[in-house]
């Protein structure tokens, strides 16, 4: 007979004969693409336009610009986006809270009922007389976990939470990008839109001033047609930037968590481009990947893996656990008493005979490390790719911006000079109108580059993983 002291004696030995929790325990691998040199060094795509200073946590403050600040904050407050994924986040803290709860188990049950037995379940018994019975009781048992199935499982919920943590600020860091890049489409096309009305005001001229020349036989009526059909050209663009200022303040609105409806009607009085306030930041990629929380998710995502293979090797080994029961059975007449009364205590152990199930699952959880491993590589790879790319498209378009300059410059003194020389009569009206045309033109060529520059440098930082350390 198994005395309650012997339980305990069986258990403390079994206790003491192995506490290691099998299984890998986790590091980053050492052939990781994020431990290679190349992955941690500067960046091979760098330009007069960037340095490599760390990149500020709120990097939309380098365009000191007090209205996407506040269109930012916003965002934060209210995105469904983001509120999906702090939902998701709060489900992940309470996975982990589960099984960071498997070791201790326990149950108190309690039920009454009148009962009637037959009088044939009772021999030779006239006039049954029904009775009341009651069943109560309290079941604690304690999973002493000696190769460590539950800390595995709790490494696994921990680094599963971490990686929700990670996917969260991922949503974020996109969220405040889509954001900082509405607010730039809708302030450049208002800055197109600008100067698309003052090239109209040099076109109407120009139409006005040939049909002056036909009236008097110095043109021939069909330049007034081709001027009208150059003129209708350049208006026929203005809706299209007009409809892109609304769609971005629609976009807006719906990131901030309104219908578009209710957009901001004040931003579509925005007229200047965002400009930094300083040269560009971007660090090198040792802290971009620390950074970036698709790759933290990536790395924890890995840790869980590795951890759920000590989970499946566990199943190897008997489970045990240690269990006390007290409670008490039968008529109601007799409760608590020593008829009723019950307690049971001692160790239970539960162990998986099928070998070749339990090692196919450790297979599994093998393959699926490995299969993490190769999306945290992939991982790696896919955000130094997308710095590097997004910092070559950004010096191009910069020098691209350089020439534009300068052939808007030269377009302006031009026009300037043919201004002088109208006045003092010698070039006619159309002349100095004709520059002003190619001026208006080099000015909205410049525009459109500025736009360019603005998506260029929210893809930079939305590559670097900007906003959050």
């Amino acid at each position: 007979m198994v005395t309650l002291r012997n339980a305990w004696v069986v258990c403390a030995c079994i206790a003491t004969a192995g506490c290691a929790a099998v299984g890998p325990d986790y590091h980053v691998p050492a052939q990781a693409a994020v431990n290679m040199p190349a992955a941690q060094g500067r960046f091979v795509s760098t330009s007069t336009g960037t340095t490599a200073s760390a990149l500020p946590d709120k990097w939309w403050k380098l365009y000191d610009d007090p209205v996407l600040d506040r269109l930012i904050a916003q965002t934060l407050a209210a995105n469904t986006q983001l509120r999906f994924a702090e939902a998701n986040l709060q489900y992940s803290d309470a996975l982990r809270t589960e099984a960071d709860s498997q070791h201790f188990s326990g149950e108190v049950d309690a039920a009454t009922a009148w009962t009637h037995p037959s009088e044939e379940a009772v021999l030779k018994r006239v006039g049954v007389t029904p009775y009341q019975n009651y069943n109560g009781g309290l079941s604690v048992s304690y999973d002493l976990d000696l190769f460590g199935a539950i800390r595995r499982g709790e490494e696994a919920a921990s680094a599963n939470d971490e990686a929700a943590a990670a996917a969260r600020d991922l949503v974020r860091i996109n969220a405040v990008a889509e954001t900082a890049r509405a607010y730039a489409d809708d302030c450049n096309a208002g800055h197109e839109i600008s100067l698309m009305r003052q090239r109209i005001a040099v076109e109407q001229d120009y139409v006005r001033l040939t049909q002056l020349s036909v009236a008097h036989g110095r043109a021939s009526p069909v330049e007034t047609a081709r001027q009208q059909d150059v003129m209708a050209t350049v208006q026929a663009q203005l809706p299209s930037l007009e409809a892109a200022q609304r769609n971005a303040a629609f976009r807006l609105a719906t990131l901030a968590g309104q219908p578009p409806a209710q957009f901001d009607r004040t931003l579509l009085a925005c007229r200047t481009p965002l400009r930094l306030n300083r040269v560009l930041p971007v660090g090198d990629g040792q802290d971009m990947l620390k950074r970036r929380p698709d790759v933290r998710a990536a790395e924890r995502r890995l840790a869980a893996a590795t951890a759920r293979i000590g989970v499946a090797t566990a199943a190897l080994y008997p489970d045990i656990k240690f269990g006390v029961s007290v409670g008490s059975t039968g008529k109601a007449a007799d409760a608590l008493t020593g008829y009723t009364n019950r307690f049971a205590v001692g160790p239970a152990v539960s162990w998986n005979v099928n070998r070749n199930v339990v090692r196919a699952h450790i297979e599994q959880a093998n393959a699926q490390s490995q299969a993490s491993l190769a999306a945290f590589d992939g991982t790696v790879l896919n955000a130094l790719r997308e710095v590097e790319t997004s910092l070559d498209n950004y010096a191009a378009d910069l020098d691209r911006q350089d020439q534009l300059q300068v052939a808007r410059d030269s377009a302006a003194r031009r026009a300037s000079q043919m201004e002088a020389l109208q006045k003092g009569g010698r070039i006619d009206s159309l002349t100095m109108l004709a520059a002003e045309r190619d001026r208006w033109a080099a000015e909205q060529a410049l525009a459109a580059g500025q736009a360019v520059l603005n998506r260029d440098q929210i893809d930079i930082f939305l590559a670097l993983g900007g906003g959050w350390q």
